[in-house]
């Protein structure tokens, strides 16, 4: 089925903000990208911002939509933080270029419009807190600093955009497990694996963004 024209220009949009940067992304560049003219350009994204913060309020709402499909109901917090984690680095190996426009160009937007991203991703964040503070209450996880824990796993898991390759050796299977399980022993969590969690991360991605690897 053929793109329309908003979907070629957000597409067009999400892989130049992401190889060139906001800054480094011209009028005309989307324009050839989408393949239509710069005149009719604004007729279908607005400004340039309102084009950036659609496709990150975009992300941020599907990860949030992910997020609450994958852990409702489990409480269980070492399968919550491990499915969290698979999840995340599921979406960023599937969407690197729409996950890193989120998570690189937020610091260009106007205050007002930086406000409402970031309260979407605190939104999000606020699921990672929830387990590891859980955790924390029932003696499965051990951290002096729960916070900085939380940053240095959703940095980590965000770096999967810049490197991973679904042609290169490492399946994502394998990935998202490894990755889990390296954040269950930041936590001082070691031991069992939660399969479950790696199958729940599985399923809700490739529902909520509709692709596979």
């Amino acid at each position: 089925m053929a793109l329309t024209t908003e979907q070629r220009v957000r597409r067009a949009a999400v892989k130049l903000f992401a190889s060139k940067g906001f800054h480094g992304t011209g009028i005309r560049d989307l324009a050839q990208e989408a393949g239509i003219s710069s005149a009719s350009l604004y007729h279908y994204m607005g400004t340039k911002e309102d084009l950036l913060a659609g496709i990150m309020r975009e992300c941020l709402e599907r990860l949030l939509l992910a997020a609450r499909q994958a852990t409702d109901g489990v409480t269980d917090p070492r399968q919550r933080l491990a499915t969290l984690v698979a999840l995340h680095v599921r979406a960023h190996a599937q969407q690197p270029a729409e996950t890193r426009v989120v998570d690189n160009e937020v610091q260009v937007l106007s205050r007002a419009t930086r406000r409402r991203i970031v309260e979407l991703r605190d939104e999000y964040e606020q699921f990672w807190a929830d387990a590891i503070e859980d955790g924390i209450q029932q003696g499965v996880f051990a951290t002096e600093e729960p916070a900085v824990t939380r940053l240095a796993l959703v940095e980590m898991c965000n770096g999967v955009t810049r490197w991973y390759s679904p042609r290169g050796p490492l399946g994502l299977d394998h990935l998202a497990r490894h990755y889990a399980g390296l954040a269950l022993r930041m936590l001082d969590s070691g031991g069992e694996d939660c399969p479950a969690a790696l199958d729940t991360a599985r399923r809700v991605v490739s529902t909520v963004w509709g692709t596979t690897l």
